[in-house]
């Protein structure tokens, strides 16, 4: 079965996204909603689960918590992505940061591939949810960019092969981003 984040549901979310607590490790300018946290939150449990649930190819969604965390292993594969043309930490980083600001489509919009699984937000919502999703986007590639260049895994500043044989892997056959 399926891997869930083990994170004590909030109770709070906007348009089937949790407001889970986020511990704060990279520079976020925008204001999000979430609440802060110094222990272990929702995208360390994506991260760490993410190479046992790549290879589902379904996920019942049980949670708005279970929507994050669906929403972030899509995420972390277009960022491994990302990262394969990336020949060190600085650039990964740099490229990640810039693809975390980056204009995506929210739930309700056409590009969204996930609208089956997510409420459209109300018209107040909508830039409080950006702002959560630009949060989770950065604190997620920061993140990510720590484990794909750390020195145990990877030689020479490169990134770590380790990781990045999963970014050709579909979750739930679909992709955030459409392929040209």
């Amino acid at each position: 079965p399926v891997s869930r984040a083990r994170v004590i549901p909030s109770g709070k979310s906007i348009s089937g996204f949790a407001l889970q607590p986020l511990r704060s490790t990279h520079k976020f300018s925008g204001k999000s909603q979430a609440p802060v946290t110094t222990d272990v939150d929702i995208i360390d449990e994506t991260i760490d689960l993410f190479k046992a649930n790549i290879f589902f190819k379904s996920f019942e969604i049980d949670s708005d918590e279970d929507r994050v965390q669906v929403y972030l292993t899509l995420y972390i594969i277009e960022c491994l992505k990302k990262l394969q043309k990336c020949p060190n930490k600085e650039a990964g980083l740099t490229d990640l940061t810039a693809y975390g600001m980056k204009v995506f489509a929210l739930p309700g919009e056409a590009g969204f591939p996930l609208n089956l699984y997510y409420p459209k937000p109300k018209k107040s919502e909508v830039d409080d949810l950006r702002n959560y999703m630009i949060q989770l986007r950065q604190e997620t590639g920061a993140r990510l960019v720590e484990k794909v260049y750390h020195s145990n895994l990877s030689k020479g500043g490169e990134p770590s092969k380790w990781w990045l044989c999963f970014a050709k892997r579909k979750f739930l056959n679909l992709a955030l981003e459409k392929a040209f």
